[in-house]
């Protein structure tokens, strides 16, 4: 079985650090996956889901990201994004009342600087949202080439 050494940290914690067999992150241009002895590269990432198996044919463990970005050398990966969290750990309650303010920031009249910042806040919401939704209180999603 070919793992790497993956680390994940985010702004709050190290989420994960450990061998993996497979990583997909949300790069800007589409989904990027991530496996031993990747080319080199730093891709950056954007707020999203983010799924990894840390050993082949193992659970899938999911998460939402925030923006960040991820550097693989030498058989290593090294993710920093500014959130991390397990889809069980976001306050849905919480993200629901950010993206209501952030509408109805986007309703007043803002400066161009505000405007940006209230679109980032609100696409924050909405990603956080989709992924607590997603996998909070659905069945056990096992890698079994049926998922995805």
């Amino acid at each position: 079985m070919a793992v790497f050494r993956l680390k994940i940290i985010s702004s709050q914690r190290v989420f994960y650090e450990g061998p993996c067999h497979c990583l997909i992150i949300p790069a800007l241009d589409g989904e990027q996956a991530i496996m031993a002895h990747h080319d080199e590269m730093i891709v950056a990432i954007q707020a999203g889901e983010m799924r990894l198996q840390a050993e082949e044919n193992g659970d899938w463990q999911y998460a939402v990201v925030g923006q960040g970005f991820c550097q693989v050398a030498h058989n290593r990966a090294t993710l920093l994004a500014d959130e991390v969290e397990r889809p069980e750990e976001v306050d849905a309650n919480r993200e629901r009342e950010a993206l209501e303010n952030a509408r109805e920031q986007m309703r007043q009249k803002q400066s161009a600087r505000e405007y940006h910042m209230t679109q980032a806040a609100m696409a924050r919401a909405l990603v956080r949202l989709k992924g607590a939704e997603r996998f909070v209180g659905a069945p056990d999603r096992r890698s079994n080439g049926h998922d995805r």
